[in-house]
């Protein structure tokens, strides 16, 4: 098997052609604050500004999948993201996205936002929910898999799954095979799940949440 290098891991993959677009499930945020989020790039980690509302798909997904929104107790320090590790994501990264055939939640579903665990196709979420039960099925903790809402590089609407590692912030986005640090992707970052409880989200942009929260406090904190 090729071995994969972690210098390999953070450059900027050639973007790939995608057919699903997931402005529909995530269309309801607002635009980032494109000064704040350039002021962002030049750390490994994510800066949080305070609670968001979680999208409206994946609290119904939740409801619908409770085992998998349930809480990690006793893991909240940041996940230590060695050689091996940084392989099964990148494996399972590329290993989903050639699994999963890229279609819409109205396509298959009839509907414009659903959240789901696929089965032969879907769109960005449902590659997101996927990649990490697989990971969380190989050993990874909850609190170092976080379903992330972006604005890609056309503005619209999109999710990606970060990898919350000492070594930095990875996403694994099913329009790229290389897995890449958070900073080196073309996206504006507007919120994710919190490490704290899968079931909260908070906010990657100023607009989307009131600042120093306690919860934003906290998850700072954890990047140091």
């Amino acid at each position: 098997m090729q071995r994969v290098h972690v210098s390999a891991i953070v450059l900027i993959g050639s973007m790939l052609a995608t057919t699903a677009v997931c402005a529909q499930g995530v269309s309801n945020i607002q635009k980032p604050d494109q000064e704040a989020g350039a002021s962002n790039r030049a750390v490994q980690f994510m800066r949080i500004f305070g609670p968001a509302q979680p999208p409206h798909g994946f609290v119904r997904f939740c409801e619908a999948n409770p085992d998998e929104c349930a809480p990690d107790h006793g893991q909240e320090s940041r996940f230590n993201a060695t050689a091996e590790h940084l392989k099964e994501l990148d494996e399972v990264n590329r290993s989903v996205n050639h699994e999963i055939a890229p279609a819409t939640d109205l396509e298959v579903y009839g509907v414009n936002e659903y959240w789901t665990m696929p089965r032969t196709r879907g769109d960005c979420e449902d590659y997101a929910l996927l990649k990490r039960h697989n990971l969380i099925a190989k050993g990874w903790p909850v609190s170092a898999l976080l379903m992330t809402v972006v604005r890609d590089e056309k503005g619209e609407g999109h999710a990606v799954l970060t990898a919350r590692t000492v070594q930095g912030d990875f996403v694994l986005d099913n329009k790229i095979e290389e897995i890449r640090l958070w900073s080196k992707t073309p996206y504006q970052y507007v919120m994710r799940q919190s490490y704290l409880n899968p079931k909260v989200w908070v906010a990657l942009d100023t607009r989307q949440g009131p600042l120093a929260t306690a919860l934003s406090s906290s998850e700072n904190r954890s990047r140091e």
